[in-house]
């Protein structure tokens, strides 16, 4: 897959007093893309809690580009930036863009898997590596090592 993006339009909820979208709804759509496509690659909640595993997220940042305003259509897409090569760490990112091109917006996250019963962090099952495969990569992806102990 080169690419994993969708639509979204700007509703009158996403706005903050000063009639722009409040810095936290583009963590919401970050979110919610992330895990669109965990879904339509067969990582559903009910596959998490059969395995007992989930992401963590240890940073999420945005860079605030350009303002979006109410009813601006704008897609947001979700590649690899970084991804350890045991599986268990990731960085990934999302660029919020207008449909006239401008970057609006780029968000970067840090993360893990977790055993959800025992709370720690594990290493993921093989459906991850699988959906790896198929997760658009950066121009710019890394492997990153695994952690000499």
């Amino acid at each position: 897959m080169n690419e994993y993006k969708k639509s979204l339009e700007v509703r009158w909820a996403d706005l903050d007093p000063n009639f722009h979208v409040r810095h936290s709804v583009y963590y919401d759509w970050a979110a919610t893309i992330r895990t669109s496509f965990l879904y339509e690659n067969g990582l559903t909640h009910e596959v998490m809690m059969k395995e007992h595993f989930g992401p963590v997220l240890f940073r999420e940042e945005c860079q605030f580009r350009r303002e979006i305003r109410f009813g601006d259509v704008l897609e947001i897409n979700y590649k690899a930036l970084k991804i350890r090569k045991d599986y268990a760490r990731f960085t990934m990112q999302h660029e919020i863009i207008g449909k006239d091109g401008t970057l609006h917006a780029i968000i970067t996250v840090d993360g893990a898997w977790m055993d959800t019963q025992l709370r720690k962090l594990a290493m993921p099952p093989d459906i991850i590596k699988k959906m790896v495969d198929v997760l658009p990569k950066s121009e710019h992806f890394e492997w990153t090592e695994i952690p000499v102990k």
